[in-house]
């Protein structure tokens, strides 16, 4: 009989049912008729009914071994990990054809397009014919080198030229066996571009698709290093981190340093390293202790001398690859310019002694102005030998480049006749000191070392040897009688100095008649401290630089001063402390106050403001002293300049303009020249005294050491600045090469 499973019913049955009923589960029907009696009946011989829909337990009979700890952390971050999930809600679209930290299949390919418009390629793989193509390992087939189109797209062509120049010495393929080169551009080129491509591009690719290095020291002088840094972080947009040191204590720096040599691999985090050669060379054992792939010295012909601590420092590092930047290689004497090319390429121009023996020598005779026939031939022909051995790893680009992107720029020697208390301290000295007595052979003594630069001071003020006057000291014994009775140093008086007087009209001039600024550049701090007392007694706003200032200051000082929107009319720079690689563009005037006997001092203080950025027309004022020793350090460096333009420039027409027994007559005073330089260079361009344009027919149009424009009387000045004060002390002056002709300017 079927019993009823409604919820009533089985509430009733509940209470009068056996314990084993109560088990029962609801939805189960129990067997009926024979069936159910059977049941029954097993049930009361002690047998426990399993419902159908339950498993029998399992009886543990083993215990879990114990797991140590590292067997139990994997098994826990196997339960915790979870399969990657691009983390974009509702995504359904594909995972992608690769997976994170898996290296890509497939062919090797360049990091950039080689066949995109603009591309600047430095290395392409040889062509392969469809055969060698079967054959070639694809895992070793060499693949294109392409700057980065970052870079690629602001070089001009210049300096994507300059670019694959480096590329090709550092990486042996110009000389084979070699690793460096010479990057001898003139100021304002771009060197500082340029080097950038080429370590960016080392750093990220090479033909065998991998960093050609790992590691790259950038070594300059203390007020570059903030540049540099600068620089890198422009052009490269914090595509890299350099590590720039310009400052701390031996052990922060030594800590620095050693953290940077113990970068290694693919991806180094600042593979860049910055630094100063003062730095260089008292730290230069943390860096020997390990290899790096490229150094580029900055300003390099600081490494001339190759006795000097620097040079042995940065020679003993170990790297292959070795960049000089130099906008002036030759300075003094050819054997210099051996120091540096042996520096860069160890070897290629032999000893020292045998370059010397078979360069140096018969170059240096035959550019002799008394020189015979036999040696100035001898002398040519090893002068060619050098040009084709060095050209190999040296580039050279002049700055006649710049005329298609920069303003015109003006360069005038001013000749500035001396005021009648110089003229008369100056022969005073000459009688007392009798410097000429211990000049001999050109070797200069200590005694007539300090008799040079007693005259170049007082050449620059009376006030910088009044000391020596009040101290009587050799050459100047009763010459105090002769300055104004009530006479102080504590204010400037432009009227004793007559480069004094003149620079007081130029500054009077350009700040009544324009908004253009000036910089003053002098050899002496003490020259610097009487500009001071001028713009104080002008009121004229300035800064200063001199080495005294730190070098972070520096680089604050000259972002503000070219800032249009600074008000200071006066940048007053030491030639010595910051007179390279500044970029001084917010002014357009710059005067050179007195001559350096190295060309390449002054041609880098003159290169400040005629830069990358300059708008304006641009003036170049150097200030000699008529009839002086300063005209005799300038004929110096003319003849210093015409040697490097014959080894640097390859410039077959400078003429020989002094023999070696002229420039010994230093400590002269010719009272009765407009300009003693002028009558040595025998200018044929002048008639009478006065300026002839064009010349006159038959002359030599090369004199003038081949870059010299044309003489000027007072009416053939352009310079409206200039012609304001020519009546106050100016006899004489030159207009030096500009690019006038260049840019259609009459």
């Amino acid at each position: 009989q079927r019993r009823s499973l409604a919820p009533s019913q089985l509430a009733k049955r509940k209470a009068g049912d056996e314990d084993e009923e109560e088990e029962e589960e609801e939805d189960w029907r129990p067997p009926t008729g024979r069936k159910r009696q059977k049941a029954a009946a097993g049930t009361e011989s002690g047998e426990c009914y399993q419902s159908p829909f339950r498993k029998p337990l399992a009886q543990l009979t083993n215990r879990p071994h114990c797991l140590d700890s590292s067997q139990h952390e994997a098994f826990i971050r196997s339960i915790l990990s979870k399969p990657f999930k691009v983390p974009i809600p509702n995504y359904k679209g594909p995972l992608g054809l690769r997976s994170l930290g898996v290296k890509r299949a497939g062919l090797r390919g360049p990091l950039h397009d080689p066949f995109e418009e603009g591309a600047l390629v430095l290395y392409e793989p040889p062509v392969l014919s469809a055969h060698d193509q079967l054959k070639i390992d694809k895992d070793k087939a060499p693949v294109h080198v392409v700057v980065d189109p970052v870079l690629s797209r602001v070089l001009r062509p210049h300096q994507r030229e300059g670019v694959k120049f480096l590329w090709d010495c550092v990486t042996s393929r110009r000389i084979p066996g070699s690793h460096g080169c010479i990057m001898a551009d003139e100021m304002g080129l771009g060197k500082t571009l340029q080097c950038i491509a080429l370590m960016w591009t080392l750093l990220r690719q090479s033909p065998d698709c991998k960093p050609e290095i790992e590691k790259a020291v950038v070594v300059s002088p203390s007020s570059l290093v903030r540049n540099w840094y600068n620089e890198v972080e422009k052009w490269l947009g914090g595509r890299i981190q350099p590590l720039a040191i310009d400052g701390g204590s031996k052990e922060e720096i030594d800590r620095k340093l050693a953290g940077f040599m113990n970068q290694h691999g693919l991806r180094v985090p600042s593979p860049i390293l910055i630094i100063s050669y003062e730095t260089f060379r008292l730290h230069a054992e943390v860096l020997q202790k390990g290899s790096v792939g490229l150094v580029i010295c900055d300003e390099g012909h600081r490494l001339k001398n190759s006795e000097n601590q620097t040079y042995q420092a940065l020679n003993s590092l170990n790297t292959p690859r070795r960049v000089l930047i130099s906008g002036t290689p030759i300075q003094n004497d050819l054997l210099e310019y051996f120091s540096l090319v042996h520096f860069v390429n160890s070897g290629i121009l032999g000893t020292a002694q045998e370059f010397k023996r078979h360069f140096e020598m018969p170059i240096l005779k035959g550019r002799d102005a008394d020189a015979s026939e036999a040696e100035r031939h001898k002398g040519e022909e090893r002068l060619k030998e050098l040009i084709s051995i060095v050209n190999r790893c040296l580039i050279r680009r002049t700055s006649d480049i710049l005329s298609k992107y920069l303003p015109v720029k003006i360069e005038q020697v001013v000749c500035c006749r001396l005021t009648p208390l110089q003229t008369e301290l100056y022969k005073n000295f000459l009688k007392q000191a009798k410097p000429v007595e211990e000049l001999k052979e050109g070797k200069i003594s200590v005694s007539s070392l300090s008799s040079i630069t007693s005259l170049k001071k007082l050449c620059n003020h009376p006030a910088l040897i009044y000391d020596k006057c009040v101290e009587e000291e050799e050459g100047f014994m009763g010459a105090l009688g002769l300055f104004p009775s009530g006479y102080s140093t504590k204010s400037v008086e432009p009227q004793l100095s007559g480069k004094m007087l003149v620079l007081d009209y130029i500054l009077a001039v350009t700040k009544s008649t324009s908004n253009d600024k000036v910089v003053l550049v002098s050899n002496y701090t003490q020259t610097l401290d009487l500009f001071e007392k001028l713009c104080r007694s002008r009121r004229y706003l300035y800064v200063r630089l001199d080495g005294t200032m730190s070098i972070k200051k520096r680089a604050k000082i000259v972002e503000c001063f070219n800032s249009p929107s600074s008000p200071e009319f006066i940048f007053m720079l030491s030639s010595k402390a910051g007179g390279c690689g500044l970029n001084l563009i917010g002014a357009n005037r710059l005067v050179m106050f007195d001559p350096d006997w190295n060309p390449a001092n002054d041609e880098q203080a003159m290169a400040r403001v005629w830069r990358d950025g300059q708008k304006k027309m641009c003036y170049i004022y150097r200030l000699l002293s008529t009839g002086t020793i300063e005209e005799k350090i300038f004929q110096r460096q003319t003849h210093k300049k015409a040697l490097s333009s014959c080894v640097v420039d390859e410039e077959q027409d400078v003429e020989r303009h002094f023999s070696l027994g002229e420039l010994k007559e230093l400590f002269t005073l010719n009272e009765t020249t407009t300009s003693d330089t002028h009558d040595k260079i025998k200018c044929r361009r002048c008639v009478n005294g006065h300026q002839v344009r064009p010349p006159p027919a038959g002359s030599d149009c090369t004199s003038d050491l081949s870059q010299w424009q044309h003489c000027a009387d007072r009416r053939g000045l352009q310079d409206a600045v200039l012609r304001a004060a020519w009546d106050a002390a100016v006899t004489f002056t030159f207009h030096h090469h500009s690019h006038e002709e260049q840019r259609g300017i009459p």
